[in-house]
This record gives structure tokens, sequence and C-alpha cells, in this order.
């Protein structure tokens, strides 16, 4: 199945074009807002140095399923 999102203002310009498929990839750096010294602190702090690791990471994935259920319940 084909999927298609606009990621423009969620990726620095240099990722803009990468493929869905190669994001998981990309160094953390590659998200817009993740500066180099943010990129070296998830690394130190949690070995995160890809948005897969980001997003597969217990403690981040942790705290959004506790602000989801937390909005939820409003």
């Amino acid at each position: 199945m084909a999927v298609a999102a606009n990621l423009d203002k969620l990726l620095v310009k240099a990722y803009e074009e990468t493929p869905l498929e190669q994001l998981p990839d990309a160094p953390v750096g590659a998200l817009a807002g993740v500066s180099e010294a943010d990129a070296e602190a998830l690394a130190k702090a949690f070995g995160v140095k890809t948005v897969r690791d980001l997003g597969r990471n217990k403690y981040f994935r942790a705290a959004a399923a506790i602000v989801d259920l937390a909005e939820a319940s409003r």
C-alpha cells in the first residue's frame, strides 16, 4: 500500500525529499527543531541516534501514551 504525506514542516530542509521508507533510519537531527546539541544529548541520555530510535524509545512511548490517555479521559 502506498502512503503519501507532506512532512515538510516536520523535517529539516535536507530531508524534505527523502522517501518515507528511509526516514526511520535518518538521524534524529533530520527532525525540525532537533539541534545538533539536542541530538547529542538524546544519544548520550537514551542511546537515540535515529528517528526510529526516538519513535521506539520506551520512555518516549510511555510519555506519549500517558498524554494520549489523559487527553482522551477529558
